[in-house]
Order: C-alpha cells, then structure tokens, then sequence
C-alpha cells in the first residue's frame, strides 16, 4: 500500500499560515501607528440614538480609512457624515472616512461622527461605551467613548 507524501500539503499549510500571521503582524503594525484620543459620547435614552466623537491620528507612513465601527451597546453603529446643503443642515450615512499618512481624522459634533442606533441602556454621564473601530488595512482598534455633557477640554470640535 503507497502513501501519498505529505510533505507538498505540509508546506501549502505552512505557507498559508505565515501567510495569515503576515496579514495579522500587518493589521497590528497598523493598529501600532494609530492613537485614539477624546474619544466621548453625550448622554442618550436607552433605544435611542448616541453619536460617538474622537480624533484618529496616523502615525504611519500609509493613509488608512475608518470603515466601521461596533459597540455591544447599540443595536448597529454607523459613520456619518453632516453637511450643509442649500443652506440645510443634513446628516448622511458614509463608507469611509481617509485619514491620511501623518494627519489626523477629528470625528466631532456638527461634523463626521459615529452614530450609535438603538443603544441597549441609557447613557449616563461617567459611562464608558466600549467600541471596536476596523480600518480598511484591516486593523481593529478598542477604544472607550467616555460619556460626557461637554466635550473633553483638549478634543478638536470640527
């Protein structure tokens, strides 16, 4: 009885799992150059809608993109943009928003934001929401939006 050799199949597994460990030191080294700040959120009802606020910044050599974001405490998360258009103020959602290489991405009242749909509990000042933002290299970054009547005294508005 003949046994196929194993050692061809060994090697396209081991391929495909540096592969994949490649692709994961990548996502990482992405997550490594990007820095969350004043990241917050304002009060809102349980199974209303919050907005999640804070300001990306690249400190990587390659423009990135935020894509999506997810929080355990809202039903979906979406990222909108607002804008005036003929002179009325409009909110729309988007597919992603550039942050550039060695630049910054503010998400800010009146401005991008993340909208937070169909939150699960109320949030109060002091709460912490815990969220996941993925990156079109496909870095997952955690981060919390801290709750807050005011934004945070350092954060960029707009």
């Amino acid at each position: 009885m003949m046994f196929p050799n194993p050692r061809p199949r060994l090697a396209w597994s081991l391929a495909a799992i540096l592969g994949l460990a490649g692709q994961a030191a990548a996502a990482q080294g992405a997550h490594a150059r990007m820095e969350v700040r004043d990241a917050w959120s304002r009060p809102a009802a349980a199974g209303g809608t919050g907005a999640g606020f804070l300001t990306l910044v690249n400190h990587g050599r390659a423009a990135d993109a935020l894509v999506a974001a997810e929080t355990p405490a809202a039903t979906r998360v979406e990222i909108h943009r607002t804008g005036m258009t003929g002179g009325v103020m409009s909110m729309a959602p988007v597919r992603r928003l550039e942050i550039p290489a060695g630049g910054a991405l503010t998400l800010g009242p009146g401005g991008a934001h993340l909208m937070l749909i169909g939150l699960k509990h109320a949030e109060r000042p002091g709460d912490q929401i815990p969220a996941v933002l993925r990156l079109a290299s496909g870095a997952r970054i955690r981060t919390n939006l801290v709750v807050r009547i005011t934004p945070p005294p350092d954060a960029k508005t707009r």
